[in-house]
């Protein structure tokens, strides 16, 4: 693999956030295959030891794993202890999920973690590693947002709340960051085969389009990091669909096939 990101500018250490699994995993692997060392954080420590081994053991990149939970207060603190001394020169703020569900029926202080995690958790980390980078002078930042968030998606509609949010905080930070030399992307993460497709109970088989792979997903995000676009949605077709599909359009489109998924779920659990 060529490396798409200069280790000089975005090294020799790279922060990742839900890095144990997925998306973030990726980011691992690509990003140690450029020579960058990586920061793993994520909630479960075995697989973040897993990640780092193999990246150890096949391109000879150094790792630090770091356990936090990113929807609990004190978790910045974690972060900032176990990165003092080290040169981030790159932070991917990957981590967050959502959980499909009728807004009204929901636990509001589950809701709230939530918000928590796929919304103020990147506010926090491009705060205090953002100060970073700027004082260093070069540099990237990394936030990841979602396809669905640009218009809403009925029934996760705190969660689609939440990434709407980052996009519009990181396109912002875009233009302040610029003159300090610290590139700042959203990658907006189109349908990818990740543990959310079954989390949201989607068959990838009957889906309008098949979920991209995590490899040309982050391969992307990094493309336009170096390039230093605002935001990038992954996927020619997701950025075609995006372009001729009105949002009123597509947010029925997804309520309807949401509304049916839930239905699905909900009889499973009777006949189970």
């Amino acid at each position: 693999m060529s490396s798409l990101v200069d280790k000089n500018t975005f090294g020799p250490w790279a922060l990742i956030t839900g890095a144990s699994s997925g998306i973030g995993r990726e980011f691992a692997r690509q990003l140690a295959a450029s020579g960058i060392n990586t920061v793993l954080v994520a909630r479960r420590q075995a697989l973040l030891e897993e990640v780092g081994r193999e990246n150890a053991k096949t391109f000879g990149a150094q790792y630090r794993a770091v356990v936090a939970d990113l929807s609990q207060d004190g978790a910045l603190h974690a972060l900032a202890q176990a990165t003092q001394g080290l040169d981030i020169g790159l932070v991917v703020s990957n981590a967050g999920t959502a959980t499909p569900g009728r807004f009204l029926e929901q636990d509001r202080d589950e809701l709230t973690r939530l918000l928590r995690l796929n919304a103020f958790a990147h506010l926090e980390i491009a705060h205090h590693f953002g100060r970073q980078l700027a004082r260093r002078g070069r540099g990237g930042i990394v936030l990841c947002g979602a396809m669905g968030a640009r218009h809403g998606i009925p029934y996760v509609a705190n969660d689609s709340g939440a990434k709407a949010y980052v996009e519009s905080f990181g396109e912002s930070l875009h233009i302040e960051l610029l003159p300090l030399g610290v590139n700042v992307t959203v990658l907006v993460v189109g349908p990818t085969q990740t543990a959310i497709i079954d989390k949201f109970g989607l068959d990838p088989d009957t889906m309008p389009m098949k979920p991209m792979t995590v490899e040309q997903c982050v391969l992307e995000g990094l493309a336009a990091l170096r390039k230093n676009r605002s935001s990038h949605l992954s996927g020619r077709m997701n950025r075609v669909m995006a372009a001729l599909i009105p949002n009123g359009v597509s947010r029925k489109m997804m309520g309807k096939m949401m509304a049916k998924t839930l239905a699905k779920k909900a009889e499973g659990r009777v006949l189970g």
